[in-house]
């Protein structure tokens, strides 16, 4: 059985262990009162008879929780183990800065500060612009920066542009305070994501897993697969699709599921780097896994302005085939390999295990049922909370002692501060694009570039995709796809909204396992042990389904519960089936059923498999037409030749 109890303050990016005990107990203050403010102003809960309204509530998240970056995240690789004075300085500024707004939010309100009509209104937005670009580049880098930088500075010079890249331009103090006070910029879309969706959804995750749902999940996926041949690296996929529905972080659950699954993966015959590869593409799929996903399935619905929770119903038929071809090719693997199960002493009971740990399943079926049914939205995981809280004190080993109490604290805290500080600079970027009136026209050059061609524009997308994802940017991809490809290619292809910009999530994630940042591949291969580059283009062709995917439900909507009628989506899902067997098997060159594969006949197969899972009756015919001869000779091939082996023969 797993020994190490999964939590997430012990996967530590953040300085907090070396903050002084009073500098802790400011931090825990501060976390308290921004929860309780997101707990009044989410449930409607009067106190004294005052509401706040959105405006006032976001500048005082942002204070509670945008100031603790500078203290979480170091500055530069000097300030890893100290905090100095500057990065006290600048907190104190993102602390304050936000608090007088929050004074001041009835004449932001009412009577607008766009374009300033004091000094001391663009005075400190000019600061906080400044003081959030530098939250930016401290969580993702400086090519975030850069990017931040460059649509930042576009509304100030937009009618120098050329062409379809011509707009409206804003002098500097009406632009800076349009990012600060007006909803195009830090208080539409940021404000509403972190405010009013992601934060309680974050404060759910650290009190489930702070309760250990973390090892329930871990050691129930062993019980469930670990006797089978290649078990940990199934173990890896399975427990990485709980943990990340848990946390909605990559990194989070390479490192919590990868400390087990990985050594355990390389101990039964798995090379490092495939081992580090293959938590890695579980860990990224993780975050497409509902009910509870990552930031961008949050940005999608306050883009579109739908509920949540018809974006994780959409999400459920698409995750669950990405994880379904992560464990064809694991056991794919596995045969070729003669890898065999863990040992029986390892796996613990999935009946003691169950019994253990029962109400966490409980506790994610009611966020589940308040999610799909009650229509409950932001209000849901504040309900799921106070579940799993009462029910935490049925067992010692999930109760919450005042110690565990102050460590979930700590937690919730830094989660929401490191989201907090990824998703205020958005707000720049979005800014920038939607300011200057050009969407319009790029939008139509690219449909020109299409040339109306659908499925033109979507590869256009996807280079899109994949070439800001090597620069490290998921959410600022989405973002950007959304605003400019998502229109063109809807209006081109007459295809469903939902669709396309699920599309764009699901291609956004690639920058996790893509090279040359691949950041979740890199962090696999460093448990691992292994190169960090041959890790990540295993990851690559391990997790090749996730670029096909998208394709099947862009095309049929009824994948992902959009339209169309239950029997629709039944036959749908069963050739997605087929299209990713096909694909994940062509990657590793064994099919269940069939046997090894010769190289001509995976590059037959993968294709086969992708003109099957599109699909419309006119291209499944034609993947059927081309992979059904194939498999069939292969089998007769692979039937004839284990008849002709000597009696304990084995194919080689």
């Amino acid at each position: 059985m797993p020994q190490t109890r999964l939590k997430i303050e012990d996967i530590e990016t953040t300085r907090y262990p070396r903050f002084p005990k009073p500098l802790k107990i400011i931090f825990l203050i501060v976390t308290l009162i921004g929860l309780g403010a997101a707990t009044i102003h989410i449930l409607d809960l009067p106190v004294f008879d005052y509401h706040m309204v959105d405006i006032a509530y976001f500048y005082l998240i942002f204070a509670m929780f945008g100031a603790s970056g500078f203290l979480l995240l170091k500055a530069r690789q000097a300030d890893r183990n100290r905090i100095p004075w500057y990065d006290m300085l600048l907190a104190f500024m993102a602390f304050a800065i936000p608090v007088f707004y929050f004074i001041n939010s009835w004449s932001i309100d009412r009577v607008g500060w766009v374009p300033p009509k004091t000094p001391i209104q663009f005075i400190t937005a000019a600061l906080y612009v400044v003081l959030i670009l530098e939250m930016g580049r401290r969580i993702a880098g400086w090519v975030f920066l850069g990017v931040c930088l460059v649509f930042g500075i576009y509304p100030m010079i937009a009618d120098y542009m050329p062409g379809m890249f011509w707009g409206k331009s804003y002098t500097i103090p009406w632009a800076i305070s349009m990012y600060i006070y007006s909803p195009s910029g830090i208080l539409g879309l940021p404000g509403h994501i972190m405010g009013n969706l992601l934060l309680g959804f974050l404060l759910f995750a650290a009190v489930l897993v702070a309760s250990g749902a973390g090892e329930f999940f871990l050691n129930l996926a062993v019980a469930l697969l670990g006797r089978y041949r290649g078990g940990p690296a199934k173990i890896a996929v399975v427990a990485s699709a709980f943990f990340g529905t848990l946390s909605g972080s990559a990194a989070a659950n390479v490192v919590s599921t990868g400390s087990f699954t990985v050594p355990t993966m390389k101990r039964i015959g798995y090379p490092p780097h495939y081992a580090g590869a293959i938590e890695a593409c579980s860990s990224t799929g993780g975050i497409i896994m509902p009910p509870v996903m990552g930031a961008v399935a949050f940005i999608m619905a306050a883009f579109l302005s739908i509920p949540y929770a018809v974006v994780a119903i959409s999400a459920i038929i698409p995750s669950v085939l990405y994880f379904y071809g992560l464990l064809m090719g694991t056991d794919a693997y596995a045969v070729k390999a003669g890898l065999k199960g863990m040992n029986p002493q390892e796996i613990p009971s999935a009946k003691q295990t169950l019994k253990e740990g029962w109400f966490f399943l409980l506790v994610l079926a009611f966020l589940t049922w308040g999610l799909m049914y009650m229509n409950w939205e932001m209000r849901a995981p504040f309900y799921s909370v106070g579940l799993m809280i009462l029910l935490s004190f049925t067992s010692r080993r999930t109760m919450l002692t005042p110690s565990r109490l102050i460590s979930m604290i700590a937690t919730i805290g830094k989660l929401i501060s490191q989201a907090m500080v990824m998703i205020l600079p958005l707000g720049i970027i979005i800014s920038g694009l939607t300011s200057t009136g050009s969407i319009i026209a790029v939008t139509n050059a690219i449909i020109d570039i299409g040339g109306q061609n659908t499925f033109l524009l979507l590869l256009l997308g996807a280079v899109a995709c994949y070439i800001m994802g090597m620069a490290g940017l998921g959410s600022p991809a989405y973002i950007f796809l959304a605003i400019t490809m998502a229109p063109a290619v809807i209006k081109a292809g007459n295809l469903n909204q939902i669709a396309v910009h699920l599309f764009i999530v699901y291609l956004s994630i690639l920058a996790l396992i893509s090279p040359p940042v691949a950041a979740a591949a890199f962090l696999g291969a460093a448990i691992a042990g292994a190169p960090p580059m041959k890790t990540s283009l295993t990851a690559m062709r391990l997790g090749i389904v996730v670029y096909f995917i998208p394709f099947f439900f862009v095309y049929n909507p009824a994948l992902i519960l959009q339209g169309g009628s239950y029997w629709e989506t039944a036959y749908l899902f069963f050739f997605c089936l087929i299209g990713v067997t096909l694909i994940a098997g062509s990657m590793e060159g064994y099919i269940w059923g069939i046997g090894n594969m010769p190289q001509w006949s995976r590059f037959i197969l993968a294709g086969a498999g992708f003109l099957i899972g599109i699909p419309n009756w006119e291209t499944a015919a034609i993947g059927a037409a081309i992979g059904i001869p194939v498999l069939v000779f292969l089998w007769f091939k692979n039937h004839r030749r284990r008849h002709r082996l000597p009696a304990g023969g084995a194919p080689v």
